[in-house]
């Protein structure tokens, strides 16, 4: 057996990765309300400004500010109610001085006031009518401005409004619907093939024989593709024999945008998943080896821009891997600018947890929640046991040049 070779501290085995992946150039239009969680393929720009009109922040009476000046509770402005402002009408009242209009949130402001005095801040003097004409007492002066959203506030014509390779939210969809815009230009989601490999592996329909294990990578990997904004699309189960999944690779790569090869990325003479992506194109192999706990003999590369990654075939180990190299390999194709982090919260560690300083751990954790924060209890098991994964809720995180935590400690957790 060889030894393993240009093993590679994890950010610094994502950073080579991601620095020769090219992002993909295709695109959609989709209707605004149907773009959520897919990322703008160009800056998007405000036709328009918005507010369109100045409106008013509360109910209460647009009135001109110099009318309110001095108005206290022992000390009042009288002010004439002489008109109100519809929801959703244009406003129409003039006002003169010691004049105001009864108005709503959201409505318009009338173009002669500069300011909204609070409901709660005025009474109607010598009648029970709710309807203007009417007297008002004001009890509280108000500021040119006050209560008024003006016109362009939130967003002025012209402004960049969401920059090219932009995760769609919720609020960048209402955002984008405010300002009348209804379909929005999208990378198109790159296509992930994933090859499971070796002799020993079965569809998951089918029973197993004495040394078969069911294929369970394909799957959890495509739910991660999907999760980070691709389209897994699985290859099938290899067999063990290089020209089999050399053609398999070439063929899968060539019709996708990357590649992940489940299995063979151990150093033996049956783990060919190195060779084959070493023959798929320039640069290659860039690291066989990652510094971490699971998945140290995680292989990456590249192939004409494309990324290739060749997961363990232990499921805990593949499903660790491919968060840490293929979710960003995806955002990288996508183009996204600012890549989300994936959830993180700090425990309280519930137990003493060793490791080994020089390499980076991620230990599956369940969490509970209490009065002083949450607590995190490992789950133990070895990396080819899928229910450590099922049965916590993310993964603890012990850094590179720590030799252990110690019960108490606070400590880092990935939220699934």
């Amino acid at each position: 057996m060889t030894e393993f070779f240009n093993v590679l501290a994890p950010d610094e085995a994502r950073a080579l990765l991601l620095n020769h992946i090219v992002p993909v150039s295709g695109q959609e239009i989709l209707p605004t309300a149907e773009a959520l969680g897919r990322v703008t393929a160009v800056a998007l720009h405000a036709p328009q400004p918005l507010p369109t009109f100045r409106r008013s922040t509360m109910d209460g009476y647009a009135v001109r500010a110099a009318d309110t000046f001095g108005a206290s509770g022992s000390l009042p402005a009288f002010l004439d109610v002489i008109g109100e402002v519809p929801m959703g009408q244009a406003a129409q009242v003039i006002l003169g001085t010691g004049q105001a209009a009864l108005v709503h949130t959201g409505g318009m402001i009338p173009e002669t006031a500069d300011a909204v005095v609070q409901v709660e801040q005025t009474q109607i003097v010598g009648t029970e009518s709710k309807s203007p004409p009417y007297e008002i007492e004001v009890f509280k002066s108000v500021a040119q401005g006050e209560n008024i959203l003006q016109v362009g506030e939130d967003v002025p014509t012209g402004q960049e409004i969401l920059p090219a390779g932009h995760i769609l939210r919720p609020q960048d969809l209402g955002g984008l619907l405010a300002l009348g815009i209804t379909e929005v230009a999208v990378r198109k989601k790159p296509r992930v093939v994933i090859l499971a490999t070796g002799d020993e592996v079965i569809p998951p329909e089918e029973e197993t024989e004495p040394g078969q294990i069911r294929d369970i990578n394909s799957y959890t990997v495509s739910g991660q593709v999907i999760a980070a904004g691709g389209v897994p699309v699985r290859g099938g189960i290899i067999a063990d024999n290089l020209a089999a999944l050399q053609e398999a690779a070439e063929e899968g790569l060539a019709d996708a945008d990357m590649l992940v090869m489940s299995a063979g990325s151990s150093v033996s003479f049956r783990d060919m998943t190195a060779q084959v992506i070493a023959g798929l194109g320039r640069p290659g192999v860039l690291f066989h080896g990652v510094a971490t706990r699971p998945g140290k003999p995680t292989i990456g590369g590249v192939a004409g821009g494309k990324p290739v990654i060749g997961l363990p075939g232990n499921p805990v180990s593949a499903m660790v891997q491919f968060d840490m190299l293929g979710r960003p390999s995806i955002h990288r194709l996508l183009g996204i600018s600012h890549p989300v982090q994936q959830g993180l919260i700090w425990a309280n560690l519930t137990i003493n947890t060793a490791s080994q300083s020089g390499r980076e751990d991620y230990i599956p954790v369940r969490l509970e929640k209490t009065a002083g924060g949450y607590q995190a209890t490992p789950v133990f098991g070895k990396s080819n046991l899928i229910y450590t994964l099922v049965n916590a809720d993310g993964l603890m995180k012990i850094p590179l040049d720590n030799g252990g935590l110690l019960a108490g400690e606070l400590v880092e957790v990935r939220l699934f």
